[in-house]
């Protein structure tokens, strides 16, 4: 009963304050008004000393709202760094938005040169309606038509006037190009041996300790799976080039190239032995060390070992 008096006097001295339904939800919206008018001042305030806030988000919102920058409202040095990152499939959709920006000469240019290190059409002037991003279509459609028939490949280049017909400029094409099929182009330079000789000449293996030299000249020349003459030309054709990128170390460890052809048969060996999960014996240090010097006894021991290290611990010499 003390209780229920007590809620009715509550309740009548809150109508009597302005605290009822009404005048709370009055009062209520008349707060939250004023405090929805501070920042509003208080950007006004900033915007005459100095930053606008109020206008930065809006402005961010609006760009948000947007999805992504225009690319023509940007300086044309960032637009063209940032289209420069693009590959050839993206670069071709962003043409479809930004027309002249996409379609720029030296975008295209720089593909192709990336790509293709060395045409011979590079080194000429211009044909009549000439555009790197048609010349990019091109060298695609070649490469993909060696990669299927590397004579007609090679064919389809010379026809379109990229590639002059020269085993040099044949060599150069295939020693700065990264798109051709190592199967077909090992097949098509067993049968040029003319352009295998001029890209043999393209490697520079000075200051090269020897086995990281013959990964380097795999990897562009890639070894066949099976040993036969294709193999021993190569390996021959490494060693004396070898020799002559290094005539003053090979004169101070007294090797020739019969004997740089005995090593590289030998890391071949090492490599397959050391890397196959079928050997279970593998060669120990000593045994290579003891074989490879029955084979070229004027080689030291101490430069034999560290071609086993370099083995044991970098792996395979034609991986």
């Amino acid at each position: 009963m003390g209780q229920g008096l007590w809620r009715v006097a509550r309740n009548q001295q809150l109508q009597h304050q302005g605290y009822g339904g009404q005048g709370y939800l009055t009062r209520e919206h008349g707060r939250r008004i004023a405090t929805n008018n501070v920042p509003n001042t208080s950007h006004r305030k900033q915007a005459q000393g100095g930053i606008d806030i109020y206008h930065l988000l809006k402005t961010r919102k609006s760009k948000e709202q947007e999805g992504f920058i225009n690319l023509e409202m940007l300086p044309p040095e960032l637009s063209f760094t940032i289209l420069s990152y693009l590959n050839a499939t993206d670069l071709c959709l962003a043409s479809c938005v930004w027309q002249d920006l996409a379609n720029d000469e030296l975008l295209w240019q720089g593909l192709c040169k990336s790509t293709w290190g060395h045409c011979s059409i590079y080194n000429k002037n211009p044909p009549l309606g000439f555009s790197f991003r048609k010349l990019y279509m091109q060298l695609d459609e070649g490469s993909l038509t060696f990669n299927a028939n590397p004579e007609e490949g090679v064919n389809y280049f010379m026809s379109k006037g990229i590639l002059d017909d020269s085993p040099k400029e044949i060599a150069k094409f295939i020693f700065c190009t990264r798109t051709l099929n190592w199967k077909k182009l090992r097949i098509y330079l067993d049968e040029r041996r003319d352009v295998l000789d001029d890209l043999v000449t393209l490697h520079n293996f000075r200051n090269q300790f020897l086995p990281n030299a013959l990964r380097e000249f795999f990897r562009h020349i890639h070894a066949p799976e099976e040993r036969g003459e294709y193999l021993e030309t190569l390996i021959t054709k490494f060693s004396h080039r070898f020799c002559a990128c290094n005539p003053d170390l090979m004169r101070e460890l007294g090797l020739s190239p019969d004997a740089v052809y005995v090593l590289c048969y030998s890391l071949i060996l090492l490599s397959i032995d050391l890397t196959s999960p079928h050997v279970k014996n593998k060669m120990s240090k000593r045994e290579f060390i003891r074989n490879t010097r029955r084979a070229a006894q004027n080689i030291s021991e101490d430069f034999v070992g560290h071609l086993y290290d370099n083995i044991y611990l970098i792996g395979h010499v034609a991986a």
